[in-house]
């Protein structure tokens, strides 16, 4: 007769999300032995050891789900930290193959750390070497209980397949990867018991998928019955899956090419990070003036168009850092150091930290004050004085979705994502009028073709008061009341 399993052994498994890039990172561990695998890891490392000393475990893995395009990966750096051992992915075929040391895993193969097992799972699809991760808490049941699934399955949809052709230079292999994923659904997801818990890779905001649900948490069950993709899959239609699933993606960043390319060699470790020192004024101002340094203005758009510093780029945070710097700058190419414009030292952290999530690591300080730097006020328009600007293009930095439900007649949609990295589309004389929803995508884009040496004036209060001086222009008089 087996002896039951001590049921107050069991697991611990927490969620670390970052609403920045909106990405989920999972720490898993057994407390009977004290010792805990992390997957998918961000680049600031703090929280998973501090999660870690909270419990009293020691992180002995680190893993990851695939080579990701919209962050780059702290599984180097954890491990680095901690001396856990590396395991990444060995599926995919030889282009798919990580440029580091590591223990690289095939489907069915299994890391244990006391009583929990975690086994990976090749789910190809989103990418060609994609993991998801069963987790079975040995001390609770002898069943999988729960589904790490990355980039795979997301609360209400799928991880998109496209990616390889819009950030990693592939050519239409986004059909190759949508038949591969109906295949992992119906081989390796849909074989799963209903009550398996599914922790997806993304939530809301991320664009690794078109339509992700905010739920922290989903299951097999739900998703097979409820999720959009489940009448193609009962059906066996693969061909509508396929049409459905590559319909309508969103625009993909330009900086993912990057990630995915960074993430695939194996970022530098960075190692024990100090807080940006407090910079002089007069000193910044030095800089300035040699040109030896790039301003980073960290406040919000609507206080930057009162006045900023001249030739500064506009990056609010710390909340949307990581988003907005990632389009406001490339790394590769700008290698002068930033200096931060922030309140305090405890936002020039949080800033930086959110930097170094998508490889933006040359941050040397911080100042919390302009008095005495040259200043200057971005230059606006009202939606009335649009006819009279003279513009040699009108330019919509928000998403195609967002462009064909209504834009200004003749504008040209490119995501302030892909602006710096497309330039050769834009005219190289006269004025480029740019716009957004709210105005900060707008401020970003345009702090950064200001940098690039374009004269850009932005859309004052964006598309919505341009529609709503179009509307009222449209609107018949009113007869006076006699």
């Amino acid at each position: 007769m087996q002896t039951p399993p001590d049921k107050e052994q069991d697991m611990l498994l927490e969620r670390l999300y970052d609403n920045d890039l909106a990405q989920a990172g999972y720490l898993i561990g057994c407390q009977a032995r004290g010792e805990a695998v992390v997957v998918d890891a961000r680049r600031d490392i703090g929280d998973y050891l501090d999660l870690a000393a909270e419990h009293g475990m020691r992180i002995v893995a680190v893993t990851e789900t695939h080579i990701h395009a919209d962050y780059l990966s702290g599984t180097r750096e954890l491990a680095a930290a901690t001396g856990a051992a590396v395991y990444v992915s060995g599926e995919g075929g030889q282009d798919w193959q990580y440029g580091f040391d590591a223990e690289r895993l095939m489907d069915g193969d299994t890391i244990t750390i006391g009583n929990i097992t975690v086994q990976a799972r090749h789910t190809p699809g989103h990418t060609p070497e994609h993991l998801a991760f069963l987790i079975t808490d040995g001390a609770f049941s002898r069943d999988p209980g729960y589904l790490i699934s990355g980039d795979f399955v997301f609360a209400g949809d799928l991880g998109r397949p496209d990616l390889l052709d819009e950030a990693a230079g592939g050519v239409d292999t986004r059909f190759e990867g949508a038949h591969q994923l109906f295949t992992s659904l119906r081989e390796v997801f849909l074989a799963l018991p209903d009550h398996v818990q599914v922790l997806p890779g993304h939530g809301a905001g991320s664009a690794c998928g078109k339509a992700l649900g905010a739920l922290p948490a989903t299951t097999v069950g739900y998703e097979r019955l409820n999720a959009w993709w489940g009448p193609y899959l009962r059906n066996d239609d693969r061909e509508g899956f396929v049409r459905e699933l590559l319909d309508g993606q969103p625009d993909a960043h330009a900086y993912f090419a990057r990630m995915k390319r960074q993430n695939k060699e194996g970022p530098r470790v960075l190692g024990p990070t100090a807080p940006p020192p407090e910079l002089s004024v007069a000193g910044i101002g030095r800089s300035l003036e040699q040109d030896q340094i790039v301003f980073v203005d960290t406040r919000p758009h609507t206080e930057v168009h009162r006045a900023t510093v001249a030739g500064a780029l506009n990056v609010p945070g710390p909340a949307k850092a990581a988003t907005f710097g990632a389009w406001a700058l490339d790394p590769e190419t700008e290698t002068r150091p930033l200096v931060l414009f922030t309140p305090d030292g405890d936002t020039a952290r949080r800033v930086r930290d959110h930097l170094l999530r998508v490889g933006i690591d040359h941050v040397i300080g911080y100042t919390t004050s302009t008095e005495g730097l040259p200043t200057t006020v971005p230059r606006r328009i009202t939606p009335e004085q649009m006819p009279e600007s003279g513009a040699s293009l009108v330019l919509d930095v928000r998403n195609k979705a967002e462009h064909a439900e209504g834009h200004i007649p003749g504008s040209r949609q490119l995501s302030a994502g892909r602006v710096l990295w497309n330039l050769d589309v834009l005219p190289a004389d006269g004025t480029i009028v740019s716009y957004c929803q709210s105005g900060a995508r707008s401020s970003v884009a345009a702090s950064a073709l200001r940098r690039a040496g374009y004269d850009v004036v932005e859309l004052d209060r964006g598309y919505p008061a341009w529609a709503d001086q179009a509307s009222d222009r449209r609107a018949p008089a009113r007869s006076a009341v006699r």
